[in-house]
């Protein structure tokens, strides 16, 4: 049954290329035709020499990715105003905007640039946000993220998640050498990339903390599956799981006090909970099939897993404190890597439709599944804090890729990276604001 189970957990997961290529580029593959129109103004700068990031670049960039709003060419604009006095709100109703943002970059001490906006409504004539922010030049595009987060609040009644980061593992394969698997972590327009853990062997499955300061992850060090909690900020770890068998699957509880994980270690794959203070272990499931994929609702109460005790994998639901488990997923031959939206109201998932393996969302009142995506190698799923996009891992001709599509499906991108294979994304929780607004 452990050699089974390996077999079916290695299933999940897509076959990795080799290839390198060069930088980022994120292109938009699917987009929606309405959005609100918005006016970015470049923003003016102050200063010998100019910084790398442009703020309102990454503004603009963040906004259209979104799907929710139609960023004007700047090329079109009657006017460029960088302050209060100089906005006259009739250019811009002739460009049909809506919003408009204007800003300023200033070099105010060396090291220390001055960023400051202005959002404002075009049809009523008023301003609706307006910080300032004083930074070193390495959280300029933090600071842009968070402008971007505050006009998607204030324009749509939500919160946005572009200040946010995700996690993944990328494989390289250089001639003549040992493959190299890297846990990295990113802004979440994939730019900032940095290596939490670098190794030979295998990563996988990268689950941030609630507070996301760590991330839980399994390695294959030693040639065995081991489950560690790493610090993202300082780099230090924990071991947490090496059983005898697969160590497997961590998914964080809300309260970010214990561990889901998915262990052999009684001679099946089964769903466990472990409290991290006291590393005491609780059997949730107990089922001669394989249960695995564990993920914790928002409010703690429920687990969903995958379980092929059906006959095929498929997504179950049951209690964190154990007992009978109810199958959620009946559509198709194969349904797994199941989380929950932050509302808890759906689910996402993998679904295999004629071969074909796409993300899918399913509410949990009744209604029908939704397939999102049309390609066939998807993987990975993980919804952003706002629980409008989902981040998941595909493949374009023989690499692995991430991309990302809206809740709704009207929205997809691909993310190509530097180089190598990227697969197993994670998208964090909020990140804290930023300290320095003013």
């Amino acid at each position: 049954m452990i050699r089974a189970a390996a077999k079916w957990l290695a299933m999940i997961g897509m076959l990795w290329a080799a290839n390198v290529h060069a930088a980022l580029t994120i292109e938009i593959t699917r987009g929606v035709e309405t959005g609100t129109p918005i006016a970015i103004v470049p923003f003016s700068w102050e200063g010998a020499v100019k910084p790398a990031q442009n703020v309102s670049d990454v503004v603009g960039a963040d906004l259209t990715r979104s799907g929710r709003f139609a960023v004007l060419p700047s090329k079109d604009y009657v006017s460029q105003p960088h302050e209060d006095k100089d906005v006259v709100f009739k250019d811009w109703r002739i460009l049909k905007a809506e919003a408009l943002v204007i800003g300023s970059v200033r070099l105010v001490a060396p090291g220390k640039y001055q960023v400051q906006f202005r959002l404002y409504d075009v049809f009523k004539e008023s301003q609706l946000a307006g910080f300032r922010y004083t930074v070193g030049p390495e959280l300029l595009r933090s600071v842009a993220h968070q402008i971007s987060d505050i006009i998607y609040q204030k324009l749509t009644g939500e919160p946005g998640a572009f200040n946010t980061r995700i996690a993944y593992v990328t494989l390289e394969e250089p001639v003549h050498a040992r493959p190299v698997y890297k846990l990295q972590v990113a802004d979440s327009d994939g730019f900032n990339p940095q290596t939490v853990v670098r190794s030979t062997e295998p990563l996988l499955s990268p689950a941030w903390s609630p507070d996301g300061n760590r991330l839980a992850y399994v390695s294959f060090e030693d040639k065995r599956s081991k489950v560690y909690i790493q610090n993202v900020a300082d780099g230090r770890r924990e071991l947490i799981a090496q059983f005898a068998g697969i160590n497997s699957a961590p998914a964080w509880s809300p309260d970010g006090k214990r561990l889901a994980l998915t262990l052999s270690r009684d001679g099946n794959a089964e769903i466990y909970v472990m409290r991290l203070d006291t590393r005491e272990l609780r059997r949730l499931t107990h089922d001669p099939a394989i249960d695995t994929e564990a993920a914790w609702s928002p409010d703690g109460h429920d687990i969903i897993f995958t379980s092929d005790r059906a006959g095929s994998p498929q997504i179950y639901r049951m209690s964190a404190s154990g007992g009978s488990a109810e199958r959620l997923t009946f559509d198709d031959d194969y349904n797994a890597r199941a989380s929950y939206a932050p509302d808890g109201k759906s689910i996402v998932f993998v679904t295999r439709q004629q071969g074909n393996f796409r993300i899918a969302v399913m509410p949990l009142n009744g209604g029908p599944m939704q397939v999102l995506t049309d390609t066939s190698l998807d993987e990975s799923p993980s919804f952003a804090p706002n629980g409008r996009m989902i981040i998941y891992a595909t493949e374009v001709r023989g690499r692995g890729v991430l991309a990302s599509v809206s809740a709704d499906g009207r929205v997809r991108q691909l993310f190509k990276f530097e180089e190598g294979d990227v697969r197993e994304p994670a998208w964090s929780p909020y990140n804290r604001d930023l300290q320095y607004k003013e």
